[in-house]
């Protein structure tokens, strides 16, 4: 993590589950100048100082309020900020669904708004989190994401060929985030009975460390303008439902509005774009007016077959019951942070 020494880095949304883990990874293993936490939540501020980074411990951290909605308190924000994750948005699909007007404000306002204040601020890097959702959207929170993801690849053009660079990281659904499945199946398990949607129903899954790696991989690898997607495992709502209490019964309460039967991340239209490695597929934008070279990964990939999908349903990789309930164990194992003089031990080991 050379290459964050000495640097500035602020996270969007940063009182979140995604923020949360990723300033617990970058406390760890990076020596930054500065890290800040920008939210309009004033209270997970708090919960955030108090509970997990106090300053006192980690005087490098910085605590900013504010909404990505607010144009002018970004700019503020980005003042000396290297690069930039964006992790704010509305993200509940039902929620969305009743209040469509927010949700546009946040997650494209906010993005347009994002993209404008790097500019201006002359920020190297910005990596925009992104949602399976986004691709053939069926609910307007995908909708959202879908028009954030395309003003992202598309601000490459608008900061030309010396301004930031903007990326996007493409994943499923986060393992035991903030209002995902499994806290909500922990608690109706009281109840002896675990509402299930539909039995078919099958989803990617991401645990909060592997999105964080992903951001990271972006920042490194990124040219401007990508889509990076994980290979990551699919499950069935049923097998997680059996992770959480066997002993529970399930009730079919069918799918609700805007969900889809399977999610996808890579759509067969957009396979001509893009280019599977190891761990990881990135859908290389349609047009590239800001740079005049092929990217340095290029080489090590190769092109997908035309209609070529990634799909939770056609997913080679699944999570078994025994796994699910292995990762349900695991995060349930609070977080430990590495003092000052540890931290400093894993810097000079790095």
């Amino acid at each position: 993590m050379f290459w964050l020494k000495d640097q500035t880095v602020l996270i969007t949304g940063g009182t979140g589950s995604f923020g949360k883990k990723c300033a617990e990874y970058l406390l760890k293993h990076a020596q930054l100048k500065r890290l800040i936490i920008f939210s309009r939540d004033e209270q997970k501020h708090v919960n955030m100082r108090r509970n997990y980074f106090p300053t006192d411990r980690y005087p490098q951290i910085r605590y900013f309020v504010g909404d990505v909605r607010d144009e002018d308190r970004l700019r503020r924000a980005f003042q000396g900020v290297d690069y930039v994750i964006h992790a704010a948005a509305m993200k509940h699909v039902d929620v969305a669904e009743y209040n469509p007007q927010e949700c546009i404000r946040t997650n494209i306002g906010g993005a347009e708004n994002v993209i404008n204040a790097a500019i201006d601020s002359h920020v190297k890097k910005v990596v925009a989190l992104s949602t399976d959702k986004a691709a053939v959207p069926v609910n307007l929170y995908g909708a959202t994401k879908l028009c954030s993801d395309k003003l992202f690849v598309a601000a490459n053009s608008l900061s030309g060929e010396k301004g930031p660079r903007f990326a996007v990281v493409r994943y499923g659904n986060v393992w035991g985030s903030n209002g995902s499945v499994v806290p909500f199946f922990q608690k109706q398990a009281e109840t002896g009975v675990l509402p299930i949607t539909d039995p078919k129903m099958t989803r990617f899954i991401i645990t909060l460390q592997e999105a964080v790696n992903l951001v990271i991989k972006a920042f490194r690898r990124m040219e401007g303008g990508e889509v990076f997607v994980p290979k990551i495992p699919s499950t069935t709502i049923l097998d997680i439902a059996r992770a959480v209490d066997p002993n529970c019964k399930t009730k079919i309460i069918g799918i609700r509005p805007g969900e889809k039967l399977h999610e996808c991340m890579i759509p067969a239209d957009e396979a001509r774009h893009t280019m599977e490695f190891d761990d990881h597929y990135v859908i290389q934008p349609t047009f590239c007016s800001w740079s005049s070279r092929p990217p340095a990964y290029v080489a090590e990939g190769t092109h997908c077959e035309e209609g070529f999908s990634y799909s939770s349903d056609n997913n080679p990789d699944w999570l078994t019951v025994e796994q699910l309930r292995s990762m349900i164990a695991e995060e349930m194992q609070p977080a430990e942070l590495a003092s000052p003089q540890e931290l400093q031990s894993v810097i000079q080991a790095a």
